[in-house]
């Protein structure tokens, strides 16, 4: 496994993805009140028997315990709570025996989570109410909602403004233990990172990949459900679910945090089972569950390139996107003459000078777009634009419910040769690593020590 621990911005921008995939929770366990002696009584007159059984599910307003780690609760509401944004990345999909299980994982995290808090304040660190509600602020922000409706957001999803707020305690929490306890003991040796910049311009042309895990850690009493856990996740994966939220949820690795996202790694950084996998595969891909020391990994290969070379994705775009729309009423068999008009329209542009008179012609719109990396495009078209000459227009691409469009090519700066990372960051780098692995060894601790009461 290959993970990172993240700080700053990174961390942000991983509770920032998160959110639209998933988010842990908290609640108070409720009691009720006994009733006073003139409500007893009144009840006289029912002949109620004193030793009753109650038989049926007890009342969903009363949130009883499923697990108390080391005297701290965690409920049935808190497991829900965060349940639910991954029901969201799913669609709601998840039914049956997969939804019982992704709760069982769930109920792992938040021991996690409350193991890691509770360590913390062990070492007297805290993580003031003002920091966890400047960060929910900044991450309403990139939802572009107020803070007020970020939380009612959640509660339409089925969590909380409360659920989010201690997520970002723990995570904070956590990150802050780590850079006193861990991270100063990590030791980075200049000449180990000067050999690793060696390599890099030694293998120039290389391929790098960009990639994203989802570590799930096993021993061996644990392996066989382990490995059933990694295809289960694999399974939805590959039918859609949002990736970066199964490692939200699910990853081991401290990369969890931003959503599993390893940046571009060298074959030879991966461990080999990983490497062997990456290099088979293509961008957008999902690999197997992957065995490897301590348990299994789960990849997706985001993208690859060649090492300190020239590549034309890289190339900035300068586009103006014509669209047309289509009737809520209109079949593949109705529009399918509209989007021929459409396709011979568009192969007739000449320029970036006529596309406005084109689509008012046709009545399609028109988007100007600047500053475009062919590399952030989608997949399909990134290929197309590379081949593609500057006043040509795309084949046209879309769907009837969101519309078919093409783009028009208006300019092209040519991507120059990276220079490849520097030294401060093949360092920052090679102490991550070794930091998220001592991390995964202090949290292994922290689980074999711990009282775990299941209820």
């Amino acid at each position: 496994m290959i993970g990172r621990c993240v700080s700053g911005k990174r961390l942000m921008a991983g509770i920032a993805i998160s959110l639209g995939i998933a988010a842990s929770a908290v609640a108070l366990a409720q009691t009720a009140d006994n009733q006073g002696d003139d409500v007893a009584s009144s009840a006289g007159s029912l002949n109620l028997p004193s030793d009753l059984t109650v038989f049926g599910t007890s009342d969903p307003a009363v949130h009883k315990a499923t697990a108390i780690v080391n005297g701290t609760i965690i409920t049935d509401t808190d497991i829900d709570q965060r349940l639910a944004l991954v029901l969201v990345a799913n669609g709601g999909k998840i039914e049956g025996e997969e939804r019982q299980r992704l709760r069982l994982q769930v109920l792992r995290n938040l021991i996690d989570e409350t193991l890691q808090i509770q360590e913390a304040k062990a070492n007297d660190i805290t993580v003031s109410r003002e920091e966890i509600d400047q960060t929910f602020n900044r991450i309403a922000g990139n939802f572009r909602k107020p803070p007020k409706e970020f939380g009612s957001y959640l509660s339409e999803v089925g969590s909380s403004a409360g659920s989010m707020k201690r997520q970002i305690e723990g995570e904070l929490a956590w990150r802050r233990l780590l850079g006193r306890r861990v991270e100063p003991f990590i030791s980075v040796g200049d000449e180990e990172v000067r050999a690793v910049l060696g390599r890099l311009n030694a293998e120039k042309g290389a391929t790098e990949y960009r990639i994203g895990e989802i570590f799930l850690s096993g021993n061996p009493a644990t392996i066989n459900e382990t490995h059933a856990n990694a295809d289960r996740i694999v399974d939805q994966l590959r039918k859609g679910a949002s990736f970066a939220a199964y490692a939200r949820q699910f990853s081991e690795a401290s990369t969890a945090a931003v959503g599993g996202d390893l940046g571009w790694v060298r074959g030879e950084q991966l461990p080999t089972e990983l490497a062997t996998a990456a290099a088979e595969m293509q961008p957008g891909m999902v690999s197997n569950a992957i065995a490897n020391s301590g348990g299994f990994s789960i990849i997706a290969l985001v993208d690859k390139r060649q090492v300190l070379t020239t590549d034309p994705r890289d190339s900035t775009l300068s586009l103006k996107q014509v669209s047309i729309k289509f009737a809520p009423n209109d079949t593949e068999t109705t529009a399918a003459p509209k989007v021929e008009a459409f396709a011979n329209a568009m192969k007739q542009v000449s320029g970036c000078g006529s596309v406005e008179a084109l689509a008012q012609k046709i009545g399609g719109d028109v988007v100007d777009s600047d500053q475009v990396k062919i590399r952030d495009l989608p997949p399909a078209l990134q290929q197309m634009m590379v081949d593609l000459q500057i006043g040509q227009a795309t084949q046209p691409f879309g769907s009837l419910k969101d519309g078919v469009r093409s783009l028009v090519l208006c300019g092209r700066d040519d991507a120059v040769a990276s220079n490849g990372p520097s030294f401060d960051q093949i360092y920052a780098q090679m102490e991550e690593e070794r930091v998220n692995r001592r991390a995964r060894r202090y949290l292994r601790d922290l689980r074999r020590d711990a009282v775990v009461e299941y209820r």
